[in-house]
C-alpha cells in the first residue's frame, strides 16, 4: 500500500474531503472522499489511511463504496465515533435522480437526493458494505426543515450520555443552515433544532462543533463566501459560538474567519489526539492533476494539509504545526542548495515591513503590516485562479514565519499560527533568497 510522509497525497486518481478523522485503538484513522478511477471528481467512495504519529500515513485502500439504493451514487462526507469499542462511520448517502448515459459518475443538472447512513466496524479496518450499512435519516421531505439534496456531512459526538449530530444544509440555495439531531443509542435519531446565520452564506458544508478551552467553536465551509468568478468561492471558516447542548441552541458570537488565508484549504475535520489536543486536517484543492511521479501511483489530484493543533489565544483560534511535525525535522546548514532540492524541508524567517523572501519561486513579503504571498511563478497560468493572498493586518512592525515546503504544497505559519497561508504549487525552483534564519530537512531515519 502507498505510504506518505508529512503530507498525505492521493494514492493515484482523486481525493477530496477528509472524513471520519479519529484516534482509535492507538492509531489515527483518516478516511477521505475518493474516486479511484481517474484524477477527477466522480462517484464518491471512502479511502482509508492510518498513522501512529499523524505524519507517516499508510493507505489501506477503499473502506466504503456504494452498495445500497440510497447510496448507489456516492458515499459522501461524514464522521467517525467509537461506540462500545467498535468504530461507527456516519456518512451522507447519495442517489442520482437521472443518469448521464455517457458518464454515470456525474449527476445530470446536479439532480440528486441525500440521506444519512452509517456502518459499524468491529475493528476499524474491515467494513461490511453489503450487510452492515443502515439508513438513519431519510431524505428530507419538509423544505422548512432542510433541503432534500443539500443536507449532508454529519458530525457526531457524545455528551452527557446522549449522542448529537450536526448537519449542514440550505434553504433554497439562498441561506445556509445547521441542523441538530440527538440519539440515546447512536443508531436512532430525532430532530431537535436548527440555526441559520448570514455567515453560512448560501449553504453550510462540513460543520464541526466542539469546545476549545472555555469557548465553543463552530468550524464549517460556507458556500459563496467570495465572488464566484474566481476559484474558489467556498471556504473553510471558524467562529466562536454559544451552544446549549440540551436544546441544541446555537448562536455565533461574531463574524466567522478564514481557517487558512491561502484559500486553497477546504472541508477540514478535527479530532482529539492521544494527548487530548484538538487537531485539524483539511483538503488542499488542486486545480489540475499532478503528473505520475514514476512510482506507479499514476496521475493524482488532491492532498491533505499538515496536522494543525487548534489553540485559543485571547479570544482567537490559532493553528500551530503539530508537535510530531516539529520532531520530524533537523537543522541543515552545511549544504543548503542540496537541502532545498530534497523536499520536504522547513525554514524560519523574521520579516520586517518591506522585506520579502523567495522560497523556490514562491514569494512571501510583509507589506503594510500584512503577510502577502505570490505563487504566480510556481503555478500554471490558469484563468480565474488566485495566485496572490494576504493576511489581515498584524500587530507590530515584523512577523515570524515558520514555512513548510513540499513538492506541491507550501504552508506558512505566521506568528506561531495566528494566521496560516497555504498554497498548492507546481514546478518549484531550486532557489532560496531572503532573510532565512534556519533551514531544516527531514530526519534521515524518517
Amino acid at each position: 500500500m502507498w505510504k506518505d510522509t508529512l503530507h498525505m497525497k492521493a494514492p493515484g486518481n482523486w481525493i477530496n474531503d477528509p472524513n471520519g478523522f479519529i484516534y482509535y485503538r492507538g492509531e489515527y484513522h483518516l478516511f477521505y472522499q475518493y474516486f479511484p478511477y481517474a484524477p477527477r471528481w466522480g462517484t464518491m467512495h471512502w479511502g482509508h489511511a492510518v498513522s501512529r504519529d499523524l505524519v507517516h500515513w499508510e493507505h489501506l485502500g477503499v473502506a466504503l463504496y456504494p452498495t445500497k439504493g440510497y447510496d448507489q451514487n456516492g458515499v459522501f462526507s461524514g464522521t467517525a465515533l467509537e461506540l462500545d469499542g467498535k468504530l461507527c462511520l456516519y456518512y451522507s448517502a447519495v442517489r442520482y435522480l437521472r443518469q448521464d448515459e455517457e458518464d454515470i459518475h456525474i449527476p445530470p443538472d446536479d439532480a440528486f437526493v441525500t440521506s444519512q447512513a452509517m456502518v459499524i466496524s468491529e475493528d476499524g479496518r474491515t467494513f461490511d458494505n453489503m450487510g452492515a450499512k443502515r439508513q438513519i435519516i431519510p431524505v428530507l421531505a419538509d423544505e422548512s426543515l432542510g433541503d432534500a439534496k443539500d443536507t449532508r456531512d454529519p458530525k457526531v459526538w457524545k455528551q452527557d450520555g446522549l449522542y448529537y449530530m450536526i448537519l449542514g444544509s440550505t434553504f433554497r440555495k439562498e441561506q445556509g443552515k445547521a441542523l441538530f439531531y440527538h440519539s440515546r443509542d447512536a443508531l436512532h435519531w430525532e430532530y431537535v433544532n436548527q440555526y441559520t446565520s448570514p455567515e453560512f452564506r448560501t449553504m453550510l458544508e462540513c460543520p464541526d462543533l466542539f469546545q476549545l478551552g472555555e469557548e465553543h467553536v463552530l468550524l464549517g465551509s460556507p458556500m459563496g463566501v467570495t465572488p464566484p468568478e474566481i476559484e474558489y468561492a467556498n471556504h473553510a471558516m471558524w467562529g466562536l459560538a454559544d451552544f446549549d447542548h440540551q436544546t441544541c441552541t446555537l448562536s455565533l458570537k461574531g463574524a466567522m474567519e478564514f481557517v487558512d488565508y491561502g484559500l486553497d484549504l477546504y472541508a477540514p475535520q478535527t479530532t482529539l489526539d492521544s494527548e487530548g489536543r484538538r487537531v485539524l486536517i483539511g483538503w488542499m484543492r488542486m486545480p489540475q492533476a499532478a503528473e505520475d511521479p514514476g512510482d506507479g501511483r499514476g496521475p493524482w489530484n488532491g492532498m491533505m494539509s499538515l496536522p494543525r493543533v487548534m489553540e485559543l489565544r485571547q479570544g482567537k483560534v490559532c493553528f500551530a504545526p503539530h508537535s510530531n511535525v516539529e520532531k520530524l525535522f533537523r537543522p541543515m546548514a552545511d549544504n543548503w542548495a542540496q537541502a532545498i532540492r530534497q523536499r520536504p524541508f522547513r525554514l524560519k524567517a523574521t520579516l520586517r515591513d518591506g522585506e520579502a523572501l523567495d522560497v523556490c519561486g514562491y514569494r512571501i513579503a510583509l507589506e503594510g503590516g500584512r503577510v502577502v504571498t505570490d505563487r504566480s511563478q510556481v503555478f500554471p497560468h490558469l484563468p480565474n485562479y488566485r495566485t496572490a493572498a494576504q493576511t489581515p493586518v498584524l500587530d507590530g512592525e515584523s512577523c515570524r514565519l515558520d514555512i513548510f515546503v513540499d513538492d506541491h504544497l507550501i504552508e506558512v505559519f505566521v506568528d506561531g499560527g495566528r494566521y496560516v497561508v497555504s498554497h498548492v504549487v507546481y514546478g518549484l525552483k531550486d532557489r532560496l533568497e531572503g532573510p532565512v534564519e534556519a533551514l531544516f530537512t527531514l530526519k534521515e531515519d524518517s
